[in-house]
């Protein structure tokens, strides 16, 4: 048996009270609660980012339709007594009066037996654990499908979508009695649905879930009436804010109508998890036992024929009108002006009934997934069945639709087939562009080698010129400093034969200044020269023979 996980959320006005442990996940171990949240609203996030106040309030009011927000009525009940008793006492002091508060303070100090008695004595009537909160229920389904033979990971929690409301408490305690020792806590939640409310089972672990899942489902609830157990897998509860989306659609979820006349007009293969409401072929006997059978989503189009006040919300007419299953919502159909489907393209919102005949459509799978249909001589919801010109009218209409898919895909096909020629010519010029481009720098680039390589051989042979000037600049600077080495010595020797000469000019000179004898005396090379006196002695010297020119003409050489 394959069965689906559904999402239960609870959709809370503004200045509502959240109710306390309501919240549950199935993934609670893998992911923590702000990532389940994240997740959860991030197509809500993404939808409502940079809108103005307005604009939200706008997109809320259209995802919300003509559902309104009622109160609802959540009673926990829980397995240990010890909680349970806190719970009382928590509740009763929250409720008590500051009045009987005071009065309590003041007996502790009595003056007499009589004043022991306080002026007032707080009581509460009824389940302390129950809480009245203002919102909506939304149902969703999960996409994936899981077998109860397989070892895998479903959920801890189940849900009895539909309790009749003649079951007590007391007695949906008898017909979950077998398993109360593997119960932790459970949920009954009553809203505006008439004659019905809904029960959430948290169990200790799967497998007690499982146990409980095959033997209460499809199960009657007691002898008398025919009413059956229908139990679904919870994967997760939540509750949101409606300011924060929480009407807007959920990644990877289809919200399912959750009024069960709506939902027993679908196919069992819509979701996987809802079969019939009783065992009975024909379903009307099942819905006599409503006594209101107004439903908030259908209760204008429970009459087979359509009413004068049905016409379309933005358009106005008339004819092939189309009511959404979830929101209430009323649109023309797709050929007319396509605003039920305009509706679901903005919304998400899947399933839509024909006013006419009751068959419901699946916009996600674009095809009929009723199974009751009104019928059109007394108006009572019977089995559907294709017989004669109905059967074949949803042939034709079924196969037009094939047909109108095909021409709009083929149009698709075609258009894109058009915007890709129209890109691959573009991108054949721009190759085209780009292989001139590509030759002329391949050209570049082959100049620009060519002239790299001169370069470096240019470069080599500068290089190796420059070793031979240097080697030959070394060798020039050695011949000048050898020369001006052998420059030095020769300016020295011709300084001291300039002296030697300027010498002998000087004696030459000094000489022809003396007297003829004296010269003479010289020129043989010999002279005595008297002490006269003291002055000529000292200036002199004294005594002793000059040499003569052939002596100073050797010393010259």
């Amino acid at each position: 048996m394959s069965v689906s996980l559904v999402v239960i959320r609870l959709e809370l006005a503004e200045h509502s009270p959240v109710p306390a442990g309501f919240g549950f996940s199935a993934a609670a171990g893998e992911m923590s609660d702000e990532e389940i949240k994240e997740k959860t609203l991030a197509s809500a996030v993404a939808c409502l980012e940079g809108k103005s106040p307005g604009e939200k309030a706008a997109i809320i009011h259209q995802h919300l339709g003509r559902r309104e927000m009622t109160d609802v009525i959540i009673e926990t009940m829980k397995s240990n007594p010890d909680e349970l008793k806190a719970a009382v006492e928590e509740r009763k002091s929250s409720e008590a009066s500051p009045s009987a508060q005071k009065s309590k303070e003041s007996v502790n100090t009595p003056d007499s037996p009589s004043k022991q008695l306080p002026d007032q004595i707080s009581f509460f009537s009824g389940n302390p654990s129950v809480e009245i909160v203002h919102g909506i229920m939304h149902l969703y389904k999960t996409n994936k499908m899981t077998s109860l033979k397989e070892d895998v990971r479903r959920s801890a929690m189940l849900c009895i979508l539909t309790v009749p409301a003649t079951m007590t408490s007391h007695d949906l305690m008898k017909f979950v009695a077998p398993f109360n020792e593997v119960i932790e806590q459970m949920k009954i939640i009553r809203d505006s649905t008439p004659n019905q409310y809904m029960v959430l089972i948290k169990f200790s672990a799967q497998a007690d879930a499982d146990s409980f899942y095959m033997a209460c489902n499809g199960r009657q609830f007691n002898s008398i009436e025919d009413d059956v157990c229908q139990l679904v897998y919870v994967e997760r509860a939540e509750v949101l804010k409606s300011e924060d989306g929480a009407s807007l659609p959920v990644m990877d979820l289809t919200e399912l109508p959750k009024c069960t006349v709506c939902l027993e007009r679908m196919d069992e293969s819509v979701n996987g998890i809802l079969t019939t409401l009783c065992n009975h072929s024909f379903h009307s006997q099942c819905l006599q036992r409503w006594d209101d059978t107004t439903c908030p989503v259908c209760r204008y189009c429970q009459t087979p024929e359509p009413v004068e006040e049905n016409k379309c919300f933005e358009c106005g007419v008339q004819e092939n009108l189309w009511i959404c299953l979830i929101c209430g919502h009323i649109g023309c159909g797709r050929y007319v002006s396509r605003h039920a489907y305009k509706h679901f393209e903005e919304t998400q919102h899947t399933y839509a009934m024909q006013l006419t005949n009751h068959r419901v459509w699946d916009y996600a799978g674009d095809n009929y997934v009723h199974r009751l249909v009104a019928s059109k001589t007394d108006g009572k919801i019977v089995q559907y069945e294709c017989e004669g010109d109905t059967c074949q009218e949803e042939k034709i209409d079924a196969l037009q639709l094939e047909i109108n898919n095909m021409k709009t895909k083929f149009k698709e096909t075609i258009e894109k087939c058009d915007n890709l020629e129209h890109r691959l010519n573009d991108l054949l010029k721009e190759k085209q562009s780009m292989e001139r481009k590509c030759t002329q720098l391949n050209t570049k680039v082959a100049k620009l080698t060519t002239e790299l390589k001169e370069e470096q051989e240019m470069n080599k042979c500068l290089r190796a010129n420059q070793v031979l000037l240097q080697n030959k600049l070394k060798e020039e600077e050695r011949v000048l400093k050898e020369t001006c080495d052998k420059k030095d010595l020769q300016i020295t020797e011709i300084q001291e034969q300039l002296r030697d000469v300027m010498f002998y000019l000087e004696a030459q000179q000094k000489i022809n200044h003396l007297p003829a004898e004296t010269r003479q005396e010289i020129q043989e090379g010999q002279i005595n020269i008297a002490m006269a006196s003291a002055s000529s002695s000292a200036s002199s010297g004294g005594s002793g023979k000059l040499p003569s020119r052939k002596s100073r003409s050797k010393r010259g050489k």
